[in-house]
């Protein structure tokens, strides 16, 4: 199974934390070592002991990180997380308790734990037996390991009293202790304490690279939704545009064959930039303007000398993108809405670049509905073509443009300003 890009980075960040742990207690005995005793022999068994409690940490570790965490993490099942932590916690207790008393870090590891210190054992295991079975040569070698007599304590007195303030508590007393509780011990507390953080530090870090995960799909799927959004408003655009076009050019073909015929070597043009640059997200500014002007030359042929139209364009535009079929519904709709047989009526449209943005202005007149060209058309100004663009204007610019729209009562009027895009494919 392929691992995703997260979970191998997760995976990393746990191999060099584990790395590093493991590597630590080398180093820091190293250190200790060559500042007490730098000729003394590394002690490796003190490493080792450190190493086998980090296996435990790291066993421990394995088992939340693949087996339980991901209840909670992935399927949100908390009293079940709480339980299986709740086990794995005990089985570490009971591990704590059956491993023995805990030992200093720097220690001979063959030594005893006695009255709270480590001392040597002495050569003989007759040491806990009655001294008059001893010889003198038994009682000589034990002399190094019995302590010195404190100021005010007579010689062979043991230097702990016992519940009556004199004499040593034997291991027959039963106040005899050789070590306190495993779990009384501050090793053992201090283990469990790491264990906990552990743990958290384990359900921090998979929350972490889980959340960028999430994000990285959210996004994903809203630049899919996105994509699949512009897709269907070009798709509802394209046809509407071709069908207001092929109805122009059917009504010029009984009027006037040669126009007609004009029309159609323009309308090819205007059928090329519709299949070769529609379908991306952004075209060079003036592939778009050579697209209007086209369009305009395709409307000039059919409207009547009384209509005045006039195209005030830009010709030197920077080096920027804009989404296709976006200035064309604004024109589409004012030759639909403003061009009449019966009374004077014009059509203006203007582009110009300022101040890093593109300001497009399309004013047209007024006419009455069954005046206007191609009245079969939308019942009314601004229908589907205008809430398309709209919806295109949002998805593609956000809250980064701005379009004002004032109807008045003779003439209508389109203001779009629109931030200056890089073009993805320079021409």
């Amino acid at each position: 199974m392929t691992l995703k890009s997260s979970e191998k980075k997760e995976n990393l960040v746990y191999l060099l934390l584990w790395a590093l742990l493991f590597i630590a207690p080398v180093v820091a005995i190293y250190v200790h070592t060559q500042s007490v005793e730098p000729s003394e022999e590394f002690p490796w068994h003190d490493v080792m002991r450190v190493w086998r409690l980090n296996l435990v940490f790291f066993v421990v570790f394995v088992v939340h990180n693949f087996f339980i965490a991901p209840l909670l993490i992935y399927k949100h099942r908390k009293t079940l997380y709480v339980g299986a932590v709740a086990l794995l916690l005990s089985a570490f207790v009971l591990w704590q308790c059956q491993s023995g008393p805990a030992r200093p870090l720097f220690s001979d590891p063959n030594a005893p734990y006695v009255h709270n210190e480590w001392k040597h054992e002495p050569p003989h295991e007759g040491r806990a037996a009655d001294s008059a079975f001893m010889t003198s040569a038994e009682k000589d070698s034990m002399e190094p390991f019995r302590e010195p007599p404190e100021a005010g304590r007579p010689p062979g007195e043991p230097p702990f009293g016992g519940p009556d303030g004199h004499g040593e508590v034997g291991p027959g007393d039963p106040h005899h202790h050789d070590s306190p509780p495993p779990m009384m011990q501050m090793e053992r507390v201090f283990s469990i304490v790491v264990l906990f953080l552990m743990l958290g530090m384990n359900l921090g870090v998979k929350y972490f690279f889980k959340s960028e995960e999430d994000n990285k799909q959210m996004e994903e799927l809203e630049r899919k939704n996105l994509e699949q959004q512009l897709a269907y408003l070009k798709y509802q655009i394209n046809p509407h545009f071709f069908m207001n076009t092929l109805n122009n050019i059917h009504a010029l073909v009984d009027i006037d064959p040669a126009k007609a015929q004009e029309t159609i070597v323009i309308l090819s043009k205007i059928m090329r930039h519709v299949l070769y640059e529609g379908d991306r997200s952004l075209i060079p500014m003036k592939h778009e303007v050579d697209f209007l002007d086209n369009y305009v030359k395709l409307m000039r042929i059919r409207c009547a000398d009384q209509v005045r139209i006039d195209m005030d364009v830009q010709r030197n535009l920077p080096d920027a993108g804009i989404p296709p079929l976006l200035l064309i519904t604004f024109v589409e709709n004012a030759f639909k809405h403003g061009i009449s047989y019966e009374q004077d009526s014009f059509i203006s449209v203007k582009l110009s670049v300022m101040e890093e943005r593109l300001k497009f202005v399309c004013r047209n007149s007024k006419v009455k509905r069954d005046e206007s060209l191609g009245g079969t058309g939308e019942k009314k100004s601004g229908g589907v073509g205008l809430t398309n663009v709209k919806k295109r204007l949002e998805l593609i610019y956000g809250n980064s443009y701005t379009l004002d729209i004032e109807d008045g009562e003779a003439a209508y009027e389109v203001l779009l300003l629109l931030p200056l895009l890089k073009d993805e494919k320079k021409t």
